[in-house]
């Protein structure tokens, strides 16, 4: 059964950029041994979008309220794009790395996965499954 995702990001400069998720993210970690550190992330989703391109894989860091994200952040020290995109699906906006990568920020429009609890999709799977077994069992009986 899979458990979780294990997210890598390839750095230019990785103890800068371990540094700055440790201390201007806040993100709390593992050291793994010689000081290699593994972030733990907030609950995540996965989503799966065609490509007429190489395929390739992006990650957006989720927030409620993106414009007092992007604030925070910058008064921690984060370089931050002054560019706020506004998406049908969302908004967008960016900030550096010490390494110079981008990372994406982004508010959600739409219904989000990371809502749903293992409890409720367990159940939403049960209600499903005895909806199937009573259809199942309407449609079998015989006549009276």
């Amino acid at each position: 059964m899979i458990n979780g995702a294990h997210v890598i990001l390839y750095s230019r400069d990785a103890e800068a950029d371990r540094r700055f998720i440790q201390d201007v993210l806040g993100f709390p970690h593992v050291d793994a041994g010689h000081g290699w550190l593994i972030f733990q992330l907030p609950p995540a989703e996965v989503a799966v979008h065609p490509a007429d391109a190489a395929p390739g894989h992006e990650l957006y860091l989720m927030c409620d309220d993106i414009h007092a994200t992007i604030a925070g952040l910058a008064a921690k020290g984060a370089d931050v794009s002054p560019e706020v995109s506004e998406q049908r699906w969302g908004i967008v906006a960016t900030i550096t790395l010490p390494s110079g990568s981008p990372l994406s920020l982004y508010q959600p429009r739409h219904p989000v996965a990371r809502s749903l609890s293992g409890a409720r999709t367990m159940s939403i799977r049960l209600t499903r499954s005895l909806a199937t077994v009573t259809d199942t069992m309407v449609t079998r009986s015989p006549p009276l």
